[in-house]
């Protein structure tokens, strides 16, 4: 059962003012967060995603709250431009690739400001990051309870290094906000299991079909340095949630974590579908994304359907862009194709692309993007081992151990198996 817990109204301002400390701007950095209270939710953790229509029916109060206090945010003209002016299509065709001309992104959103052939790269604290944003960006903290329950606070004392919802200033569409954990950490963009659980428990918790969550690795057009996910609200499939898929593991016995492979669709990837736990979801997502971490591969990842499945793309656009290898045609276009248009809502800058845009023209962008099919099939090989054999083991669903090594190409490798069910590989 969720409550909303109040304060007393302020009446004059100077009761904050007399509050303010630090370096005067009320923002995120430790010169200024500590003392302070922010707007505070705290969630119950749930064991698993919501699929297929599922809802519990006590979660929607996340999802009117984020957006009530999001319209407020733009009443108050923080936002950079008006996001819902932006002219938007679906593009005929069997895919249904959305188009979206959003002229304001391209000449007000932050350059990124760090290398684009790393994938991980250490924290600068000279360089933007989320501990310069000021307070009133923020929509609230958003925090694991205690008891269980998920209640709302108007203002709460701010822990030490809060997970904190605030604006994207620069958005994509309705709804568009940034999901920093523990701000103060200054952790920078790379994902990790307990993070990605978080993320996990917020499209969990919002419990609705037309909020995702996306992430960018370097070199994969996050332009922020700094550990987020964005997420936002489209009324509307994903291309990539149509896509097919072809099971690569599962299990026979029911409540492990599905892999699969997509299939037709211009950018190769693969499909995490949780099962009775999800933990052993963001178990087996985070431990595919250190591998690539770890390889410098750039990839994105789309949290979908309630934080029932998750989408994993790893990219080389920037390396065949450096190769010269990218045609001019779709450099012209200055379209970055990071999580977002990889998933088929590809933003446009220019209103000749928007008008001329056609289904072959988007799927021709975003071939650009992927691995060939020799090196995917390598990457997903290396992915594989990665989630049987980390530390924190994943229970996945497996047919049988034979056919299942073969398919994954990880004949030869050694066997620690803790139930005939249950498969875990040690290279």
């Amino acid at each position: 059962m969720l409550t909303i817990k109040r304060v007393a109204t302020l009446v004059s301002i100077n009761q904050e003012l007399e509050q303010a400390a630090g370096c005067g701007k009320d923002c995120l950095g430790s010169c200024c967060m500590p003392g302070a209270k922010l707007p505070l939710y705290t969630f119950g953790r749930r064991r698993s995603g919501l699929l297929a229509g599922d809802s519990d029916g006590d979660n929607g109060f996340l999802d009117s709250l984020l957006l009530a206090q999001w319209e407020d945010r733009m009443d108050k003209g923080l936002f950079r431009y008006d996001v819902t002016a932006c002219e938007t299509m679906v593009l005929p065709g069997e895919h249904g690739f959305i188009a979206q001309l959003n002229e304001g992104r391209h000449s007000k959103k932050r350059p990124t400001e760090f290398r684009v052939d790393q994938v991980l790269q250490p924290f600068d604290g000279k360089k933007f990051n989320f501990t310069k944003v000021g307070q009133e960006e923020v929509l609230f903290c958003f925090e694991e309870s205690e008891d269980g329950t998920s209640q709302y606070y108007e203002k709460a004392p701010v822990s030490w290094s809060p997970n904190v919802i605030a604006i994207n200033v620069s958005p994509i569409e309705y709804g568009h906000v940034l999901l920093v954990p523990c701000v103060l950490d200054c952790t920078p963009q790379r994902i990790d299991p307990d993070t990605f659980l978080l993320a996990l428990q917020m499209a969990v918790e919002a419990d609705n079909p037309y909020f995702r969550l996306g992430y960018n690795s370097l070199g994969a057009f996050a332009t922020i340095n700094h550990l987020h996910f964005q997420a936002y609200y489209l009324a509307a499939p994903f291309p990539v949630e149509r896509a097919p898929t072809t099971l690569i593991c599962h299990r026979w016995k029911k409540g492990g974590v599905k892999i699969l492979e997509l299939g037709n669709f211009p950018v190769r990837g693969l499909v995490f579908e949780v099962g009775d736990s999800l933990e052993d979801l963001a178990n087996a997502v985070a431990n595919t994304c250190i591998y690539l971490q770890n390889a410098n591969i750039p990839f994105n990842v789309l949290i979908a359907d309630r934080g029932g499945r998750v989408f994993v793309f790893p990219q080389c656009f920037a390396e065949r862009q450096a190769r010269g290898e990218v045609e001019q045609e779709i450099l012209d276009t200055q379209v970055n194709p990071a999580v977002w248009e990889i998933s088929g809502h590809i933003v446009l800058k220019r209103r000749l692309d928007y008008e001329s845009a056609t289904e072959e023209s988007a799927w021709r962008l975003l071939a650009e993007v992927s691995l060939t099919q020799e090196r995917f099939d390598e990457v997903k090989k290396h992915c594989l081992k990665s989630v049987f054999n980390a530390p924190n083991k994943v229970k996945v669903e497996m047919p049988t151990m034979d056919s299942s090594l073969h398919l994954m190409g990880l004949s030869g490798v050694a066997l620690n198996g803790q139930s005939e069910h249950c498969l875990v590989l040690q290279v």
